[in-house]
């Protein structure tokens, strides 16, 4: 039998707390036997959300925390006073080895000071990468970093590659994934100061498939699987793509409306366009891991509905199961 992975999530967490996040965590266990959830925030109130749903009692479990991390609130102070909030109190959960993941759609800001002082990065890593999962024309691509860190040193993009190319292969699948320099040119010469002295460590880097620089129109075509950047470059991307992909959706449903004769053309594609617009939708993917922690932290959009706080959850059995952290420590180089 499979051994279970212990996932914490943050129930108070997000603009659809808790209703949308415990039904998540309930579409999760009674999707997949493998994982146990741990619901961490106000226990009355999760509980009152929990008569609503029929699933199996020994794959939930109510973890009681009397506290909220607002988005507002300054994280770092946050993390040191509400030690008694549901964020803090599901970090000890993987901090002290009782979960193997934590899932928030909370305060990014609280999520990523904790991960790194109550979770700890793995030895060895300069700096853990937020790495969201972005759909392309064939597929997806990860890109990292998106939140994290805003200044970024070439030995720290480097590293992100790394563990990006060990997540895209390990949980994803994709074989010998092609690792891109997010760049304003595809020439090697391109760039700022940054992006120049990263390039010619990631093309001598035997661990990665380096295919140079992606210039951010080419990264909806899919030209790389792991994009590379400092997190002010990546989360302007991210936001652009999300942006972008809402306004089309808009646009091609208002346009669908227009007339008679548009209206009966939606309905004959209204199948395969669905199906289309769905493989772009940010919610089918799930959240965007921390790389580089000693227990996986996963980051989900403040406005996730059950469907991205079900997948966030099921993407940690993958994690567990194929070793990830392990895989890191072997490919990151102890300098000390």
């Amino acid at each position: 039998m499979a051994e279970m992975v212990n996932v914490a999530v943050d129930a108070m967490g997000g603009d659809n707390a808790p209703f949308e996040i415990v039904k998540g965590a309930v579409e999760a266990i009674n999707e997949d036997k493998r994982v146990r959830v741990f619901l961490v925030g106000k226990e009355p109130v999760i509980r009152e959300e929990l008569k609503k749903y029929t699933y199996n009692e020994e794959q939930l479990e109510v973890v009681h925390a009397e506290e909220i991390i607002e988005t507002g609130e300054p994280p770092v102070m946050a993390i040191r006073t509400k030690k008694n909030s549901s964020i803090v109190k599901a970090l000890y959960l993987v901090k002290e080895g009782k979960c193997d993941a934590f899932v928030s759609a909370g305060s990014t800001g609280a999520v990523l000071v904790g991960g790194q002082v109550i979770v700890g990065r793995i030895r060895g890593v300069e700096r853990p990468p937020l790495a969201p999962i972005i759909p392309n024309a064939g597929g997806v691509s990860l890109l990292l970093d998106c939140g994290a860190n805003v200044d970024a040193r070439p030995s720290q993009l480097l590293q992100f590659a790394k563990m990006g190319s060990i997540y895209m292969e390990s949980v994803l699948g994709v074989r010998n994934p092609k690792v891109g320099l997010v760049n304003i040119g595809v020439e090697e010469e391109k760039g700022n100061a940054l992006t120049k002295e990263t390039y010619p460590l990631l093309q001598n880097c035997p661990e990665i498939n380096f295919v140079g620089n992606v210039e951010a129109r080419d990264i909806p075509e899919g030209v790389a699987d792991v994009l590379v950047c400092e997190a002010f470059a990546g989360n302007i991307v991210l936001k652009m793509l999300e942006g972008v992909s809402g306004v089309l959706v808009k646009k091609i449903k208002a346009g669908m409306m227009s007339s008679l004769r548009s209206k009966i053309g939606a309905l004959l594609v209204k199948p395969a366009l669905k199906q289309t617009l769905k493989a772009f939708s940010t919610e089918e993917y799930g959240g965007a891991p921390l790389l580089g922690l000693n227990g996986l932290v996963v980051k989900t959009h403040g406005s996730s509905k059950a469907i991205e706080v079900r997948h966030s959850i099921l993407q940690c059995i993958a994690f567990k199961e194929q070793n990830i952290n392990e895989k890191i420590k072997e490919q990151i180089v102890l300098e000390d």
